[in-house]
């Protein structure tokens, strides 16, 4: 039986400007899970969405937002701005916690390609606002500053075919200074088109925060 609401499409409003997202509502919610996308992608993802929809069946809430507005989307360095997407991550994360009565439910990050380093220096930012990290094909290197600061368990998984994003995710592995772990997905490339692949991603994801999240 599905544990789940239809999906909400809603828009958050912060100072100035207002972001798009999709969020999905478990009844008796584990945890609320917040996705930070990669760079050029969106909160249609379909990769992201797809682990969304696996997090919700295992009662997890999720959200899905555009961390950029359309108009700054057009300015390709806009989505390798780490600074401007950690802050939105902050912002769009305490809108949550304030709008959706978070306070008792614990929040975790799953953040894909650049947007792991967003997450990670977000988690840094908040502290124990955040329960745990999951990092997809991730690039948490870019995030080198604050890795011996972050206290919460993290997850790192990168397809066995992403030669180069291994030999990353291992540096930035080796200054995590928390519970870590660093899986390895065989036969997976970086984007896990792979098949069966994403839905290894999906249950690595929920293993983790079956694990660690949800314990206060």
């Amino acid at each position: 039986m599905k544990n789940n609401i239809d999906k909400i499409e809603l828009v958050i409003p912060l100072k100035n400007l207002d972001l798009k997202g999709i969020l999905r509502k478990a009844v008796n919610p584990r945890g609320m899970i917040i996705f930070c996308h990669g760079s050029g992608s969106s909160r249609l993802s379909s990769r992201n969405n797809f682990v969304a929809d696996q997090l919700l069946e295992a009662g997890y809430s999720s959200l899905l937002f555009d961390l950029l507005t359309e108009e700054e989307d057009l300015t390709y360095e806009n989505r390798f701005n780490i600074d401007l997407l950690t802050r939105r991550l902050v912002d769009v994360t305490e809108y949550m916690i304030e709008s959706e009565n978070l306070k008792n439910i614990p929040i975790g990050y799953f953040g894909a390609s650049t947007g792991a380093a967003s997450a990670l220096f977000a988690a840094a930012t908040l502290g124990q606002k955040i329960g745990a990290i999951v990092s997809r094909g991730g690039r948490p290197d870019m995030a080198m500053p604050v890795l011996d600061k972050i206290g919460v368990p993290t997850l790192l998984i990168v397809g066995g075919d992403d030669y180069e994003v291994i030999e990353l995710n291992q540096k930035a592995f080796d200054q995590l200074d928390c519970i870590k772990k660093l899986e390895i997905v065989e036969g997976a490339t970086h984007l896990f088109g792979e098949p069966g692949k994403l839905e290894e991603v999906a249950q690595l994801t929920i293993d983790w925060f079956d694990t660690y999240l949800t314990i206060k």
